[in-house]
């Protein structure tokens, strides 16, 4: 489906299936265990989600919303500290994990656990990700939702992080800005193997505790293509997506096709992208020989780099293990990596909002695939990630009908914890936490570092807000 242009004064296109999915409750008074369809349990308990968008008149446009995304200095709006612990993988990677609270002894070892990935470079300093984030760990009796949070950042992303023995001693190995790149392996558009293996440790983290997912851009698109793959033994109990680019060819077609889409987005993406690259080159080269290696080296040498050319020389072709990698085309590896495909595999309540202004994202396919688990939602307006109602950079629309389907979710639906969802963790000789019978080369275990996160500072180099 194309999206089309529309008033931002418009009330948002909610697409529900003909017969949506029977969700399983339970009465707090008696605990009687009923089901409700999804379609009446989000029109009575996500009213906002019926709101129109109305941000204030110099707010009303896509590129303006998504580059005030960008470039507005709102950094210290929602202020957050995190407490990170890093993992190392069974391939030699380190994945980071950034947990709030950092101060949650009061806690209860059940309490429901919204697990966020951000955008195509972004971390647990993005301010779209604190303007929820601060009032789903914000305590109850002050008005927020009394939950536990984790970012899992993608390799080489987020911010402030410490010296640790994930380091090989010879310095061969360097943090850049983020989560230190600890082996030659970088991460891809829509990979889920570190998704996977960082729910692994969440769930045997905390084994009583309801995983709600939370999606931002890119890390929307990763999201959807767990859930889809995993199915009935997916350790989230529920999903909701934003912005999620879906289609990755018809998007970059359609980006590709404008000049502000050519030579503002796709350039910004694709220089962020390559700033992470620079940051962990040295990580990257620590063995010529390799194919990422020898794919670093022309990827240095493009002279205009954007989004597609970044695909195109590098990620299509050392973005994951053979034999699926290399790509011959960037298309074949767009069309591989997107979830559009996905979401009629979806077994778990899912909520997806995009924006039909979002210069980024211009296709969505809003008729769910028919799926009953899938609620699907275009605003008329928002841009890419902005969503702002007014300059305060503190109040975004999306803020009210996230928080109603989290705690709809997290308080109401009757639902297995992470570790009862999914497969059996068990620990193995070697020290890592493994699926039962899964892959032997997925498997994390603790490894030292992180410590205090401030999530009001960011990545020099690196543009927020994508």
């Amino acid at each position: 489906m194309g999206v089309l242009g529309c008033s931002t004064s418009a009330p948002p296109l909610v697409h529900f299936a003909p017969k949506t999915a029977r969700i399983p409750l339970k009465r707090p008074e008696s605990k009687e265990e009923y089901s409700e369809s999804l379609r009446k349990l989000v029109q009575d308990n996500c009213p906002s989600l019926f709101t129109p968008f109305e941000p204030k008149w110099w707010l009303n446009n896509g590129h303006i919303q998504t580059t005030y995304s960008v470039f507005a200095d709102i950094s210290q709006v929602d202020s957050v500290w995190y407490r990170r612990q890093n993992l190392k993988l069974v391939d030699g990677g380190t994945l980071g994990l950034d947990f709030a609270p950092i101060d949650d002894a009061a806690l209860s070892d059940d309490t429901p656990i919204v697990v966020i990935l951000h955008g195509l470079t972004g971390g647990s300093y993005e301010p779209y990700i604190k303007s929820i984030l601060t009032h789903v760990i914000k305590p109850i009796d002050k008005g927020g939702l009394g939950y536990r949070a984790v970012i899992p950042h993608s390799r080489g992303c987020g911010s402030q992080l410490f010296s640790d023995s994930c380091h090989r001693s010879n310095d061969v190995w360097s943090s850049g800005g983020g989560v230190p790149i600890t082996s030659t392996k970088f991460y891809s558009a829509g990979g889920t193997d570190d998704f996977r293996q960082a729910l692994i440790y969440i769930s045997n983290r905390y084994p009583r505790a309801k995983l709600l997912g939370l999606g931002f851009s890119l890390g929307s698109n990763i999201m959807t293509r767990y859930i889809a793959q995993e199915g009935e033994k997916c350790r989230l109990s529920s999903a909701c997506v934003l912005a999620n680019p879906w289609d990755l060819a018809a998007n970059s077609d359609i980006l590709s096709g404008t000049f502000i889409g050519r030579n503002v987005y796709n350039n910004a993406l694709g220089t962020n992208l390559m700033n992470v690259a620079k940051q962990h080159y040295k990580a990257l080269m620590a063995d010529p020989s390799l194919p990422i290696a020898k794919a670093l080296e022309p990827l240095m040498s493009v002279s205009q780099m954007t989004l597609t050319n970044f695909d195109k020389v590098f990620l299509s072709q050392v973005g994951g293990p053979p034999p699926k990698f290399p790509y011959a085309t960037v298309n074949e590896y767009y069309d591989a990596m997107s979830s559009h495909e996905c979401i009629g595999e979806i077994r778990i309540p899912y909520l997806a909002i995009n924006s039909a202004d979002d210069p980024v994202v211009q296709y969505v396919p809003m008729d769910g695939a028919g799926n009953g688990y899938a609620v699907m939602v275009l605003t008329s307006g928002g841009g890419h990630l902005g969503w702002f109602n007014d300059g305060t950079g503190k109040d975004r629309w999306t803020t009210k009908p996230v928080l109603e389907w989290l705690a709809l979710m997290g308080r109401e639906v009757l639902a297995k914890s992470g570790s009862e969802r999914g497969h059996k963790v068990v620990l193995g000789t070697d020290g890592f936490l493994r699926n039962e019978g899964g892959d032997e080369w997925l498997g994390c275990k603790e490894c030292e570092g992180g410590g205090l996160i401030n999530g009001n500072a960011g990545v020099e180099g690196l543009r927020k807000g994508l």
